[in-house]
This record gives structure tokens, C-alpha cells and sequence, in this order.
């Protein structure tokens, strides 16, 4: 069958490939994890051990089981949001700033998970809440993109265009690139380190793996009892987290279409034989000549087909009916000359 026959040339052609990359990198990024933070987590753990057993030195009224679950009592506050540091007069982590910045981290689907509704009809409240704030965010997010996407189509444009507009294009770019990771990746660390008391590379890990919604929960700000935090400063954040995704999904979406370009050498189209082809780019040579290319396997499973070249945009043929094609369709391979 036909259908069955492109099925396999998609799996066979890019699929496959993609899989194997895929699984390859996640391969990758386990072993790297694991050569770095093995050995650390067992320093940890031998650490840990050993204040345990030094306290229980130092205050011999005490057992092991006794100290056990005073350890299990403080993992159910941390879990619960109560930070085990500090006193009763530490801030509440619900909050109007705190309730906010939770919200936020609902709908976009960061989830740091240090924080999470206990009541039950809290958890409730926070699915229905999550049903429509998630689509709302989506919708937000993609209007706020629209504009600077419109950037980032001009590339796929970019043989199509002289000399002089490649280059403004080039500049605005990098205008854009600069302008964007000094406001979301650069200046905001400045201010979590002043603020929370990070250190710079600890306040850039904790903007990238926020604004790329990844979320570990191993930094959160305002989560210090020690520390006084201005009543502007959660809410400030979390519109940052608004505006920060938009811009680092427009990075991730130029970093696709750079990945994705150079495999679109040529199309495939498939076109009833009563109307015109209509090619929509071409590749010329330095020399304003047509330059062929030869097409790939699994391009047009069909049949044989006729390499055809454009030296103008407007010229239009009609390709023979070839043995291996159907009666209604021809199946042609047209090179971006």
C-alpha cells in the first residue's frame, strides 16, 4: 500500500534517526550526572551520618530511635512547606506574595514542589485551577511571542534575500539575543544574589532551570527565614517568569529552525496532474545558474521521477505520467535551484 509504503520511508528517513539521538543524548546525560554527582551524594550521606552519631555523643539522653523520628518530623514540615530553620515568627508561606508567586508556578508548570496545597480542598481548588490556567498561560505566552516570532520567520527566508538585508537582519538578531539575556539571564542573578545571598552562577542556574520550566525546587526565592524580603519581591518575580518563558521559547524555536534548516535542501509534493506545480523556494548558484540536487531516499517512494530544473521562478511543467505513479497524481521531487 501507498500509505504504508511513505509510513516506513518517514520512520526509515528521519524517525528512526531522531530516536536514536534522543536516546543517545538522555545515554549521555546520564553517565555525565552520575560521574559528577555520585561521589558528591556519598559524601553526603557519610556526612550526615556523622552528625547524626555526633549528637548523639553529645546529648546521651537520647537514642537512636528517638532521634529518628524527630528527623522524620522535620521531612513532614519541610514537605508540608514549614521551613525547620528559625522559629514560630517565621513568614507565613501562604501569604498574598507567597500565594501569588505559587500560582504562578502552577500555571506555567514550573512546580518546584517545596511548596504544595495540604487541605484537601486546597488540592481541589489547585486542579481546576490548573485546568484553565495552564490553556490561559498557553494562550498569554504564544500572543506575547507573536511579534518577536515574526523575527525568527524572516529565517527561513534567508537565501531569498539581498545581501543588505541579510546583513540588518544579522544585527537586529543579535540586538535582540544581547538585549534578551541581559534583562532575563544576566541582570536578574545580579539581584538574587543581593537579595537571597547567592552566589552569581547559582542565581543564572536557578533563572535558566525556572524559566525553562524544568523546576528542581533546590533554589526558590523567598524562602529564607533569616532574611527580610521586600513586599514587591515575589510578585516582581514572578512576572519575570511570565515574560522570561516567552523569550526563552522564541531561543529554543530559533535553535529548532537552525537544527532543522539544513535538511531542507529540497520538497517533496505530491499534485494532481491538471494543475500547475508550484514551487515555493529556489536555490540559485553564486553565478545566478540553477544549481540540481540530487534527492534522498525515501523523497518519493512511488515511482521513478524526473529531476527538473527552475531557471525562473515562473516556469511550470506538467512531468509525464511515469510507470509506478498513479493515474490521478504524479509524484515529483522539486530542487531548490
Amino acid at each position: 500500500m501507498p500509505s504504508a509504503g511513505k509510513l516506513c520511508s518517514c520512520w526509515g528517513g528521519r524517525v528512526l534517526p531522531l530516536l536514536l539521538a534522543y536516546v543517545c543524548y538522555l545515554l549521555l546525560g546520564a553517565t555525565v550526572f552520575q560521574l559528577l554527582e555520585k561521589q558528591a551524594e556519598a559524601q553526603s550521606r557519610d556526612q550526615f551520618q556523622f552528625e547524626k552519631l555526633r549528637f548523639l555523643e553529645n546529648y546521651t539522653c537520647l537514642d537512636q530511635r528517638a532521634l529518628e523520628q524527630f528527623v522524620q518530623v522535620i521531612m513532614e514540615a519541610w514537605v508540608k512547606g514549614v521551613n525547620p530553620k528559625g522559629n514560630s515568627t517565621n513568614p507565613s508561606n501562604w501569604d498574598f506574595g507567597s500565594s501569588f508567586f505559587f500560582a504562578g508556578t502552577v500555571v506555567t508548570t514550573i512546580g518546584y514542589g517545596n511548596l504544595a496545597p495540604s487541605t484537601e480542598a486546597g488540592q481541589v481548588f489547585c486542579v481546576f485551577y490548573a485546568l484553565v490556567g495552564i490553556p490561559l498561560n498557553v494562550v498569554f505566552l504564544n500572543h506575547l511571542g507573536a511579534g518577536l516570532h515574526a523575527h525568527l520567520a524572516a529565517l527561513e527566508r534567508w537565501e531569498e534575500q539581498p545581501r543588505r538585508s541579510q546583513l540588518l537582519q544579522i544585527l537586529g538578531l543579535a540586538l535582540f539575543l544581547t538585549l534578551g539575556t541581559l534583562v532575563i539571564l544576566i541582570f536578574p542573578p545580579m539581584v538574587f544574589s543581593h537579595v537571597e545571598g547567592w552566589s552569581f552562577g547559582e542565581g543564572f542556574y536557578f533563572a535558566f532551570i525556572t524559566l525553562s520550566t524544568i523546576g528542581f525546587g533546590d533554589y526558590v526565592v523567598g524562602m529564607d527565614p533569616s532574611r527580610r524580603y521586600p513586599l514587591w519581591y515575589k510578585n516582581t518575580v514572578s512576572l519575570w517568569i511570565l515574560f522570561g518563558m516567552a523569550w526563552l521559547a522564541l531561543i529554543i524555536k530559533l535553535i529548532l529552525s537552525l537544527l532543522e534548516t539544513p535538511g531542507r535542501s529540497y520538497s517533496c509534493y505530491h499534485h494532481s496532474s491538471k494543475e500547475n506545480f508550484k514551487p515555493q523556494s529556489w536555490r540559485q548558484s553564486p553565478d545566478g545558474e540553477a544549481e540540481p540536487r540530487l534527492p534522498q531516499s525515501g523523497c518519493c517512494p512511488e515511482g521513478p521521477v524526473r529531476i527538473m530544473q527552475h531557471p525562473e521562478p515562473s516556469t511550470q511543467q506538467h512531468l509525464p505520467h511515469e510507470e509506478g505513479c498513479g493515474r490521478d497524481e504524479i509524484t515529483s521531487c522539486k530542487f531548490r535551484t
